[in-house]
Formats: C-alpha cells, structure tokens, sequence
C-alpha cells in the first residue's frame, strides 16, 4: 500500500475518542431544551398509563403536584398542560371554567413546585362535544367567533397562576385576540408560545386518543396546515410575531426539520419544536419489539431536531432524556 501523503486530510483524528467527540460536538442537546407534556383528568386519585403513549400517563389534579415535583428533580424547566374534561358541549365551555381541570391542576402545581414552569394549551378540541378547535355552525369551523372564547381561556389559565400560554388552535387573529384580553386583565407579563406553524398531520392520532380529542366529523384540514408547505409557515410564523407571540413553535418536528430550519433563519425570537405523540409511539413500538435501539434512537432524533434549529423541544421523552443526561 502506498504510503499516504503528508497532506492527507484525516478527519477520524477528531472521532478517535468519546472525550474528543464531546469537545468537537456541533450540537449539544440538553435537560434546559426540554418541555414534558403532561395529561389532566377530571378523575380523581388517578395514574392511569395510556393505551396508545406507553410510559405516558393521566394523572389527577390531586397527584399531578407530585409528579411535578418529579419532574423538576430531573432539572427538567418546564411542563405544558391537556386536560379531560368531566363534561363538553358545543362551546367548549370546560376551557375557560374558573374551576376548569387545568385551572385547578396550575394552582396545585404552582402550590407545591413554584420554580417549575407551567404552560397551558389553549384551545377548544378537548372541550367540545364535536372536537373541533372552534366552534361550529352548520358543519363549518367558525373563525372570528371562536377568538373570544380562546382569549377567555389564556385568561383563566393566566388568572390561575399560568407562566405561560400557547395556542394550538390555528384559529386566525387569535394571538392578537388573546394579546389583548391578557393585558386588559393585567397579565401583562404572561408570554405567550405560539403553535404558528401547526400541520394538519398523521402524527396526532396517539395524542387525539389520550386527549379525548378525535374531531367527530370531517378533518382538521380547513384550519391547520397542508404538510406540502413550506413557504406559508414562514407567513404563519412572521404573521403570529406581529400579533404578540413571543415564541413560535413548529409541529410536527420529525417529518418537519426543513421547516424548522426555515424558521429558525426567518426570526430571532425562540423556536420550539414538538416531538408529537405519532413520533414517540412509533419509537417506543419498535424498541419494545427490539427492531431499534430505543435510547439511542432517541437522542438522535432529537439530536436532529436541535440541529435543525429547535431552542425548545416539546417531547414525552424528556424524563427518560433527563435521567440518561444525569439531571438533578
């Protein structure tokens, strides 16, 4: 074999070692990206694992204090919040109740683990008795009408004690709407984390199932994105920052990494990423039936994600991502 040349380019040298691999990493995923999605029921004294998100839970309002506390033992900053409802009806009603389940499950949460960040969902899907995001008159989705009812619900979380809100709704207008019931009612200080860029996706059914959310007719596909566009989630994204949103979020995250890249180069403001239900069920059925690695297929994915310029990661996989990375 011939011997190679002195300008021979080498770039194994800097894979040679665990230690090196770590001091060259481009891309440094971390416990402080993380958001743990957690479920609310109506139920009392429940833990009950859900069929379709194993590892996933509902949990009452009276244990979902302690599995915060868990949770921000892991280091983990931030949980976001979905709540079944006892009852729904057409309007939703359940999702601006002062003593809503998520109402009650903020001021628990807020009681026992203060430090922990709390973000509520705000829409209307869990809440109907139709399923939709919006209210509905005579099949159809109704845009205008249900921004008020969105921005009563920001409120009420907000009132009980919310760090912070993000609609999920793709409702037009609704940023600005809920901007400005939270400063008329003084939460001022309360941002808000928009799903700017939120696809009419596959991905959803796990969630849908655990949520009680499953739309009772037709699609979602008036109102949330068309997964063949790229370009309109930059419109959605820049038009969402106009209105008030502090952060952006783009979901799906796995079939959607160029779109996360996009907006990443568009703004300047945070964006978060969400590693949906679809994603993380898929995973853990190939591991649990030994096709794939599970833990190191984890971390690449959301290795990836980070890289595709996510600041923020929402996944169910962040208990499990905080115990591998040695969190508190």
């Amino acid at each position: 074999m011939p011997e190679p040349t002195a300008l021979l380019r080498r770039p194994r040298r800097l894979r040679a070692s665990e230690p090196i691999r770590r001091l060259v990493r481009e891309t440094t995923l971390s416990v402080d990206d993380l958001i743990y999605p957690l479920f609310v029921t109506h139920e009392p004294n429940t833990q009950r694992e859900i069929s379709t998100l194993p590892g996933q839970y509902h949990w009452s309002v009276d244990r979902i204090a302690g599995e915060c506390e868990a949770v921000a033992a892991l280091g983990i900053p931030a949980v976001i919040l979905f709540g079944i409802p006892a009852e729904k009806d057409a309007v939703g009603s359940g999702a601006y109740r002062d003593d809503g389940v998520i109402q009650q499950a903020v001021r628990a949460i807020k009681r026992a683990v203060p430090e922990l960040l709390v973000i509520t969902d705000v829409c209307l899907c869990e809440y109907t008795d139709h399923g939709h995001c919006g209210l509905v008159r005579g099949g159809e989705v109704l845009n205008d009408p249900t921004l008020e009812l969105l921005a009563r619900t920001a409120v009420s979380h907000a009132a009980a004690g919310a760090d912070l809100v993000a609609p999920s709704d793709m409702m037009d207008g609704r940023v600005a709407a809920i901007r400005r019931a939270l400063d008329a009612e003084g939460f001022t200080h309360v941002p808000i984390m928009a799903y700017a860029a939120k696809y009419a996706s596959a991905f959803y059914g796990p969630f849908r199932v655990a949520a009680g959310s499953a739309p009772q007719f037709g699609d979602r596909r008036s109102y949330q994105m068309d997964p063949a566009n790229r370009r309109e989630a930059i419109k959605e994204v820049l038009l969402d920052l106009e209105e008030g949103a502090d952060l952006v979020m783009v979901k799906p995250a796995l079939a959607y990494l160029d779109v996360i890249q996009a907006v990443r180069e568009a703004v300047s403001v945070p964006v978060a990423a969400y590693n949906v239900s679809g994603e993380y069920a898929m995973l853990q059925a190939a591991a649990a039936n030994g096709w794939i690695d599970g833990e190191r297929a984890m971390f690449e994915i959301l290795t990836g994600i980070k890289r595709a310029g996510a600041d923020i990661i929402l996944t169910y996989h962040a208990k499990e991502v905080a115990r591998r990375l040695g969190g508190r």
